[in-house]
């Protein structure tokens, strides 16, 4: 039986990547800060803590050697490095990586959203041959450098790179659509959405990327890949999918152009042009056929978002998303007035 190390086990990626391996016929070691281990994975499957820093302690569970280091928390050169000292002991790697390193012709990316005319003009959709940002100390830097170092190594060590874009299931740290069933739950009843609702961030389901990372564990080679689901539906499309799974009716203010105001009408979706990535690498190269859509996804978690909200506020339930999006997203005063003063 092959042996495959699972880095980052416990989080979103790791929960499926580890059930889909099992079930392909590998012997899984399943590790994560906690040391815990999901519901779901078989009994065969062996639960071991480790800090991701400890290079000794990745070292270890190594070992004299696994045909597989999936590292789903490779997040600076360091961990790229890690991986690289022990490429003598490991058959092969899968490391998730980000479209957050795509840049258009002009340099724009994700560090540049913030400034006038700021978001990137992607070709629609992104082939991985499109430039991306220089390595530096950036994140989105930091995993360029980790993606060059890796597939610099060649047959030393193959290297599959998976590039999602906006990662959505059950115990996301920053899930996109709290922003709707959080306003449901809160009886919020209307909503404003800008750039006429239609802005397009594809997503990729946890189940799609394990399916992924399956493929690519049976198929090695040093190879980048786009990692996303075979739908991408516009902002207000997502919006009504919850709403009816759900049970609500929810009227929708549309904006032609940018948020009228500040945290009116910024939804973690609204972008003014497409981010959309190009799956035909993965097809040809693995025969990767998606498992799930968004759509059919979208119940499990929603479901798991509603229990969470349940048990605990918002901002202690997600501490990142508050870091990444700030407490505006629910801004209602400030929509009510924006609503007010657009209505007079």
């Amino acid at each position: 039986m092959k042996k495959a190390l699972v880095i980052g086990a416990a989080g979103q990626i790791g929960r499926p990547t580890v059930r889909a391996l099992a079930a392909d016929g590998w012997e899984v070691t399943a590790a994560s800060r906690g040391g815990g281990r999901d519901a779901s994975w078989s009994g065969d499957v062996r639960a071991v803590r480790l800090d991701r820093e400890d290079g000794d302690a990745v070292a270890a569970l190594v070992g004299d050697g696994v045909d597989l280091v999936v590292d789903l928390i490779a997040f600076t050169p360091v961990h790229g490095r890690q991986l690289a000292g022990l490429a003598d002991r490991i058959g092969s790697a899968v490391v998730v990586s980000s479209a957050a390193v795509y840049e258009d012709e002009r340099g724009r990316g994700f560090h540049t959203q913030g400034e006038p005319d700021g978001w990137p003009h992607y070709p629609v959709p992104i082939p991985e041959t499109l430039r991306t940002a220089g390595p530096g100390d950036g994140s989105r830097a930091r995993k360029v450098r980790i993606e060059q170092e890796l597939l610099a190594l060649g047959d030393r060590l193959p290297t599959t790179v998976l590039r999602p874009s906006a990662v959505h299931g059950p115990y996301c740290r920053t899930p996109r659509e709290l922003y709707f069933v959080k306003r449901n739950l809160d009886g919020r009843r209307t909503r404003v959405l800008a750039y006429n609702g239609e802005s397009r961030f594809h997503p990729a389901s946890v189940r799609n990327l394990a399916e992924l990372v399956r493929l690519s564990a049976a198929r090695p080679g040093s190879r980048v890949l786009n990692a996303a689901d075979p739908d991408h539906p516009s902002v207000a499309g997502i919006g009504a999918m919850i709403d009816e799974l759900m049970g609500v009716e929810t009227g929708t203010v549309l904006v032609d152009g940018p948020p009228p105001a500040p945290n009116v009408g910024d939804s973690p979706w609204s972008v003014p042009r497409p981010l959309i990535l190009d799956m035909s690498a993965a097809e040809r190269e693995l025969g990767y056929k998606p498992v799930t859509t968004y759509a059919d996804a979208l119940p499990e978690t929603v479901e798991w978002l509603t229990a969470r909200l349940r048990e605990q506020d918002w901002e202690s339930g997600f501490p990142k998303m508050v870091a990444s999006y700030t407490t505006g997203l629910f801004d209602y005063a400030a929509e009510d007035a924006w609503l007010a003063s657009s209505a007079a």
